[in-house]
């Protein structure tokens, strides 16, 4: 009877799963009909997983830490205790390594980056922004990769790179937003260490030297979005020709969010830039031109891009 009502409640996160994925993960849901079946299955309850933590840690609530820390002493040690029925998504997370061996480490170091945002956030410069986004975002490249059926440890460095690519872009996206939540993840030393509250009152306001030091802030960050997309879809060339389409087409809608805010110069404050249906499908064309065209042999890594990562490497790390 118990195993048949955590079969039911692991069935009915499922559909949890793909709901999220279809109204929060537009562009990975878009590219996940290139998937196989049991690919797309697991991608999008990884994706569950990520969200459910990612939205604690914005939820701004009590014992939001508290619960993180709780998820991160479970996902470590793979003990659910007590809880598990009520976190069913640690459960998911938890049969995901047993499946195809989703590295525990990357799951740590994205909680590790959860907990980091809670209160207000100011990042420093590019080599704690870097880490930040490794955190947050090149940590999901890392338990992607098995689930897309990629095998070869080489393909690590650059899953991290497209992760790091991607959440700079939304970092530079979502400017306004993020310092309406008392949160700066664009570096001192690019801004004038403009504050979030100043970025918000930047918004409804108009102080053209401020609005000017944080357009050049998002050009920045998203410049150096280009070095390591330019490095993660290099990489693509290790995954299945299935996975290899789909990412890099997510890769690519996301990295078509960036570049239209490039031909805007930056203005972040007009509230969050989107690629509709017209530009997903644009985008996805040049995706899968310019995919196909990758050749087998390897590429080597650029070593300097994950000079800032050096503080983080574990014994056991997977990277």
């Amino acid at each position: 009877m118990q195993a048949f009502a955590k079969k039911k409640a692991f069935s009915s996160a499922e559909k949890v799963a793909d709901e999220m994925l279809r109204n929060h993960g537009r562009s990975f849901y878009w590219a996940r009909h290139l998937l196989g079946r049991e690919t797309a299955r697991r991608s999008t309850l990884l994706y569950s997983f990520c969200r459910f933590i990612d939205d604690i840690a914005d939820g701004d609530l009590p014992g939001g830490v508290d619960l993180l820390r709780t998820i991160r002493s479970q996902v470590e040690t793979g003990d659910q205790g007590e809880a598990s029925e009520c976190i069913p998504q640690v459960q998911i997370f938890l049969a995901l390594t047993r499946e195809v061996g989703v590295p525990v480490t990357a799951a740590l170091d994205l909680i590790d980056g959860l907990i980091f945002d809670q209160g207000k956030v100011a990042i420093d410069d590019q080599d704690q922004l870097i880490v930040y986004a490794y955190q947050v975002a090149g940590t999901v490249g890392l338990m992607m990769a098995p689930i897309l059926g990629c095998l070869d440890r080489r393909a690590n460095v650059f899953a991290v790179d497209l992760g790091i690519g991607m959440q700079l872009t939304n970092i530079a996206r979502d400017v306004a937003e993020d310092a309406k939540l008392g949160r700066r993840y664009l570096p001192a030393v690019w801004c004038n260490n403009i504050s979030a509250q100043e970025i918000s009152g930047n918004i409804d306001g108009f102080d053209p030297d401020s609005r000017h030091e944080i357009s050049k802030a998002v050009l920045k960050t998203l410049d150096l979005a280009e070095v390591y997309y330019h490095s993660g879809i290099s990489g693509l060339r290790y995954l299945p020709l299935q996975s290899n389409l789909a990412i890099g087409v997510a890769a690519f809608i996301y990295r078509a969010i960036g570049r239209s805010l490039v031909k805007k110069e930056g203005v972040w404050w007009r509230g969050r830039e989107i690629v509709g249906p017209g530009g997903k499908l644009t985008a996805s064309i040049r995706s899968l031109h310019r995919l196909t065209s990758l050749s087998r042999p390897h590429h080597s890594h650029d070593e300097r891009l994950h000079a800032p990562l050096k503080s983080l490497e574990r014994q056991d790390d997977k990277r």
